[in-house]
């Protein structure tokens, strides 16, 4: 077992673990850990606890100490500096003409570095913007392209729920989102109604897609055979999480009528399938497509920036 304290940087953001050696650190405390890239300021999530060792990437950084006034003065000094930097940044690209968008600037705690966030269509040459920016502010400068989902974290906003953004207020990771679990939670194919602020796939998408594939491997497909106490039918229709199954029959007369059942009380003969495609995926068919690229484009950026 490991001891560890979780320690985010940014609200909401990932959670790392470190070492708090001998120091017993509450919840809402601020620290100073040492990070592969110098010493930062974060806030405290998770108070110290023992945790398994495989759930530990090793080795774990220190704690370093719990942050005194000094230094709480010395972040809100970056704070400030930050807002400046984002000002002076903004007219060096309008100078250099550069067809990129910045979205926020952040000074490291120690000061080794500045990041500059930005948005782009394509590549940007931007050497000539970096040694400007060095000349400046006398430090290491990094430019950092980042994607619509990370800009409208950064920017902030409400959903089509009427809440703050799940990513600006707790997702601390953007996971992989696809056009699979719409069809699966059978909610309407129309792309605008689908994506979020950030015009990719909503990230609610995922929340409940465990349940949906649990239910689902255990319910028939549409236009499987299946036996039920009147006799043999057809599946017509599924309510996933009722667990419901609606099956087309044929009666005495030979006439077809629906009943519906619960999955429990129906026997599949042969789970085929007739899955026809929805008018609706098919009139949005191209704009559904073009999501789907892009969400693989995102999910290959972020693996190779190593976000996920």
């Amino acid at each position: 077992m490991k001891n560890i304290v979780g320690v985010r940087f940014k609200r909401p953001g990932k959670i790392y673990f470190f070492d708090p050696g001998e120091l017993q650190i509450v919840g809402r405390e601020f620290v100073i850990v040492q990070t592969t890239e110098g010493e930062e300021y974060g806030e405290v999530a998770i108070s110290n606890r023992s945790i398994p060792d495989e759930k530990v990437v090793a080795p774990l950084k220190k704690v370093i100490r719990i942050a005194n006034k000094k230094d709480k003065m010395h972040y809100e000094e970056n704070k400030k500096k930050e807002k400046e930097a984002f000002e002076i940044c903004k007219k060096k690209i309008k100078e250099h003409n550069l067809e990129m968008a910045l979205t926020d600037v952040e000074f490291k705690f120690d000061n080794s570095k500045v990041l500059f966030y930005f948005t782009a269509d394509g590549r940007i040459d931007f050497r000539d913007l970096v040694k400007d920016l060095a000349s400046i502010f006398k430090t290491r400068i990094e430019l950092r392209q980042i994607g619509v989902r990370d800009e409208v974290k950064r920017i902030g906003g409400n959903g089509v729920c009427g809440r703050e953004l799940c990513c600006c207020s707790f997702l601390g990771n953007f996971e992989t989102v696809s056009i699979k679990m719409a069809k699966e939670q059978n909610m309407s194919l129309n792309p605008s109604k689908i994506s979020g602020n950030c015009g990719r796939l909503m990230c609610c998408l995922k929340y409940e897609q465990d349940v949906y594939e649990e239910k689902l491997s255990r319910l028939p497909k549409m236009g499987a055979i299946v036996k039920t106490e009147d006799g043999e039918g057809i599946v017509d229709g599924v309510e996933t999480l009722k667990e419901k199954v609606r099956v087309k029959l044929k009666d005495s007369e030979g006439e077809y009528f629906y009943k519906k059942y619960d999955a429990k009380d129906i026997k599949i003969i042969k789970n085929i399938s007739n899955h026809q495609i929805d008018p609706e995926e098919k009139e949005h068919l191209k704009e559904l497509q073009e999501l789907e690229k892009l969400e693989k484009l995102d999910k290959t950026k972020a693996e190779k920036n190593g976000e996920i």
